[in-house]
């Protein structure tokens, strides 16, 4: 009986997934499933409270604040300054402009902590001005979704505050320390052919080139512009290594930074508009914080039901080499991240994963990164490409067109990965230096 209620928790989960049900529907569903057929009708009594507990952690709050914080800036024009600024420091040159618009991803993901939201805010701005200068649209949309899938490395990652709420124990301020050099590394690789390719091709050569230095803005100017969009990381990396404030009390600061900086210092943002950023963040917010609570049923029911252990046991068994177990590991999440977005992998797979990583005596902190990134490889991978999808419909192309480009950026991004999985001191070093506890 147990085996069959396992087997239909996760065949009622993937079942409604399959048909299109919002994904927060599908894992109550399943959990509600599994738990009729394995256990009672008293155990129903569990699904109230089960719903509640996974919400109810003081950590979560951070994650509808730097929704919003990432959404003021967005709104603030924070984006069209740094892109200014990053065309001061990287000059005219010919695949410049690529290059410009995957710094300001990284930077922008130091504010927002969301892939898509990343995407969205600098293919705005950049596909335009990329266009102009001679880049294919559908080269422009490849490279920006994939700079933008490293704000699930760069803090404040919203994933990385989910997963360290899911696995007890695990310090949040080192988590987003081991995420900044491998989100720097994967920024780096995406930048490495995102040039090549530029100069093989002749992308913006014409208008970036032929500009010369007339082309390049002030560099002290566009810096004093974009200063305040600049200081916003540091704020809050600064602010959590100094003790000053928690992981959650960042996210108040800098929401409350960011509407200082959009009302007062670039007066870019009215009433009306602090009124239409609440209520997108707010539903934004709700929807995300549903899918959580509806996770914990699931959770719960796979946990009590034992499905979870069965199959990290059986995922085990498969080989006793730890390489091949991260590999197979690694394969599923990509295969996810191809299909969901990377808050809902985490809450799917860490049920299951963490009884592995224990077993393989790995550190949460680093297998942590290693997720990371390998989900943000699956956010620019079709069929679905969460990031890719918003790149390509903000530049008006068909997605189809960018996987001749997408490739090669995700040859890069797997270099990366590899890096990170050979060398775990890339993620390890700077929170332990920081003095920060490694699990």
């Amino acid at each position: 009986m147990v085996l069959d209620a396992n087997l239909l928790l996760v065949l009622v989960f993937l079942a409604l997934l399959a048909i299109g049900t919002p994904i927060a529907v599908a894992l109550g569903a399943g959990g509600v499933a599994g738990i009729l057929v394995g256990l009672d009708m008293a155990a129903l009594g569990t699904v109230g409270t089960n719903t509640w507990s996974a919400v109810a952690k003081y950590p979560l709050i951070a994650v509808p604040l730097f929704i919003l914080t990432g959404m003021v800036f967005e709104r603030s024009g924070v984006a069209a300054r740094l892109v200014t600024f990053a065309e001061a420091c990287i000059g005219p040159r010919r695949g410049g402009l690529a290059v410009v618009a995957i710094l300001v991803c990284l930077i922008m993901g130091g504010m927002s902590g969301s892939g898509p939201a990343d995407a969205a805010a600098v293919a705005t701005v950049m596909i335009p001005a990329m266009h102009k200068a001679g880049y294919p649209r559908p080269f422009s949309a490849a490279v920006i979704a994939a700079g933008a899938s490293t704000a699930i490395l760069i803090p404040p990652s919203i994933a990385l505050i989910v997963y360290a709420v899911l696995v007890p124990g695990t310090d949040l301020r080192a988590l987003f320390a081991a995420g900044l050099v491998p989100g720097l590394l994967v920024g780096v690789a995406i930048g490495v052919p995102a040039l090549l390719l530029s100069r093989r091709h002749g992308f913006g050569s014409v208008a970036e080139v032929g500009a010369g230095a007339a082309g390049r803005p002030p560099f002290w100017q566009s810096l004093w512009r974009a200063a305040p969009g600049l200081l916003a990381p540091v704020i809050i990396l600064g602010g959590l290594r100094s003790g000053l404030f928690t992981p959650t009390e960042a996210a108040v600061v800098a929401v409350a930074y960011g509407l200082l900086v959009g009302t007062l210092v670039y007066r870019s943002l009215g009433w009306a508009d602090i009124y239409a950023v609440l209520v997108e963040s707010a539903k934004i917010s709700a929807v995300l914080m549903i899918i959580i609570a509806f996770a914990g049923i699931f959770a719960w029911a796979g946990a009590t039901l034992g499905a979870f252990r069965m199959a990290a046991e059986a995922l085990l068994a498969v080989s006793g080499h730890e390489l091949v177990v991260l590999l197979l590991v690694m394969l599923m999440l990509l295969v996810a991240g191809m299909l969901l977005d990377g808050i809902s992998i985490y809450l799917i797979t860490l049920p299951l994963l963490v009884p592995i990583a224990t077993a393989l005596d790995w550190s949460f902190v680093w297998f942590g990164v290693v997720m990371a990134i390998t989900i943000a490889m699956g956010q620019v991978t079709p069929p679905v490409a969460v990031n890719l999808m918003v790149t390509s419909r903000l530049a008006g192309v068909p997605m189809e067109s960018t996987f001749v480009w997408i490739g090669w950026l995700l040859l890069a991004m797997t270099a990366a990965l590899g890096l990170v999985i050979g060398f775990p001191e890339l993620a390890l070093w700077l929170p332990r230096v920081l003095g920060y506890r490694i699990t």
